[in-house]
């Protein structure tokens, strides 16, 4: 009998990537997808098919408005910031949400809990936007430690485990890992403010760092960034 993780899935390259890896590695993935408000709500279109290519038969949405707090240009009346390079990144960007792992890993690890799962899969990465608070190795380390002391099951001996098989890659070793699992990123979406149709703007840090890292993969990007 397989092992069960929760992955949490965005409906982006990371998520994508980490479900790839979780089944890759013989996990029975549960899927959470979180709809905190975010203004780049297409994802949650890309996050079902993700699930249905991947044949996932657990996959569970939780809507919780974190938009009511603000705070961020990605829930926000806040501009998203575009046309930046990685140095203009260094800073903790405007599309910080506050506390948005922390709510995502509490939703994850009770839902883990009830499922009896004790593997939790995040799509961190500390090397993009390394002011990221919430994507530091440490923060994974102490949020792993409370989740074993706050816990029924880690009391009792059960010890959840944060998977972060992403951390300490570059964008381009994370889709040369994802392209050699067989991830079709033709399926993701990671702009932070795509046109109606989905497609994405080119412009924002999330879609630099993308095609960034399909250059240096030294392949190409199946997103359409030039029909609007």
């Amino acid at each position: 009998m397989k092992k069960r993780a929760v992955v949490l899935l965005s409906g982006g390259l990371d998520s994508t990537t980490c479900i790839a890896i979780a089944q890759d590695i013989g996990f029975e993935v549960s899927a959470l997808t979180v709809n905190y408000g975010q203004h780049h709500n297409f994802e949650l279109k890309t996050a079902k098919k993700i699930i249905e290519h991947y044949e996932i038969e657990n996959h569970s949405i939780i809507d919780i408005d974190l938009s009511q707090f603000g705070g961020s240009a990605l829930t926000d009346d806040i501009e998203i910031p575009k046309y930046r390079n990685e140095e203009q990144m260094s800073d903790i960007p405007a599309t910080y949400v506050p506390a948005r792992n922390t709510v995502f890993l509490s939703l994850a690890l009770a839902w883990a809990e009830t499922l009896e799962a004790y593997d939790i899969f995040i799509g961190v990465n500390a090397l993009d936007y390394s002011g990221y608070p919430d994507c530091r190795p440490e923060y994974i380390s102490a949020y792993e430690k409370t989740a074993n002391l706050a816990t029924k099951a880690g009391v009792l001996g059960n010890k959840f485990k944060i998977h972060t098989p992403l951390i300490n890659m570059t964008k381009s070793e994370i889709i040369s890992t994802g392209l050699k699992l067989g991830v079709d990123y033709g399926m993701t979406s990671t702009c932070y403010d795509p046109k109606p149709n989905g497609n994405p703007c080119g412009n924002c840090d999330a879609c630099f760092l993308r095609l960034k890292g399909f250059d240096e993969a030294n392949t190409i990007d199946p997103l359409n960034y030039t029909k609007h």
